[in-house]
């Protein structure tokens, strides 16, 4: 796996050997950039072709976008207009496997359609359990809470989750865990991102208990907070974990060499 913005081979002579800290690219392990870049890309963090973090890609694009918030919409109109919670929730799990049909065709990834097929799934057999039409948004809230529970113990033990994704964008690898400054500024972008998902917790939580009457308010609410909130969170965490100005985002530069009067 290579990195833009520093990817091409060492301009070194091939009798030269490389020191104990450089090996040479290609024939030794990847590199802590190539595992950062992995880590990022794992994760859905995508990058365009300035080097910039994409903030649409990492949301999952439009079509992910779509695949995320239509089987719920689907739920909601057919529950509001049959008030049969079987018949809208076959729906709900219809509009997901369209999508998984859609990447087929296209023969993209089925990751993220079999994932978002699966929450709906679990979603829907939760709502048929209980019979309660707001409790095929519950698996939300607990995903939520692992995702806050995960961002907090990153802060706590100086691994924050927007150094490790950012880091990757920036080249930096993991460098910046060695700049207090950078690492302090990452444990802010996290910060941002669990306010976020906390955020959803307030607002539909009190929704989710007050039962039927309140299911098409926080249906529009996860629809809200989903994709667009998170896209705002994620670009308002990249704003504030921009090096500061004269402060090299990559690595640490290398010595420089003594001059001939030296």
């Amino acid at each position: 796996m290579t990195v833009a913005n520093g990817s091409g081979p060492h301009e070194k002579p091939a009798q030269e050997n490389p020191g104990p800290e450089e090996p040479c690219q290609g024939t030794q392990g990847p590199s802590i950039a190539d595992i950062a870049a992995g880590y990022a890309e794992k994760a859905g963090l995508q990058r365009n072709s300035h080097g910039h973090v994409d903030i649409l890609k990492s949301a999952g694009g439009v079509q992910g976008i779509a695949e995320s918030t239509v089987p719920g919409l689907v739920f909601l109109i057919a529950f509001m207009v049959t008030r049969d919670l079987p018949a809208s929730l076959i729906a709900s799990l219809a509009a997901a496997a369209v999508f998984t049909v859609v990447r087929l065709v296209q023969r993209r990834p089925l990751t993220q359609a079999l994932a978002g097929i699966a929450g709906v799934a679990i979603s829907a057999w939760l709502a048929n359990t209980t019979g309660k039409a707001e409790d095929f948004y519950v698996l939300g809230f607990y995903t939520n809470i692992a995702y806050i529970v995960g961002m907090v113990l990153s802060i706590l033990l100086k691994w924050p989750i927007a150094g490790l994704l950012f880091g990757f964008v920036r080249n930096e690898g993991f460098e910046w865990r060695k700049n207090p400054e950078r690492l302090r500024a990452y444990a802010i972008g996290t910060w941002v991102v669990i306010a976020v998902l906390a955020l959803r917790l307030v607002v539909q939580v009190p929704l989710y208990f007050m039962g039927e009457p309140g299911l098409a308010a926080l249906a529009t609410m996860r629809l809200i907070m989903g994709a667009p909130l998170y896209i705002l969170g994620l670009w308002i965490a990249w704003l504030l974990t921009r090096p500061v100005p004269g402060q090299k985002p990559d690595r640490d530069p290398q010595p420089s060499k003594p001059s001939s009067s030296d």
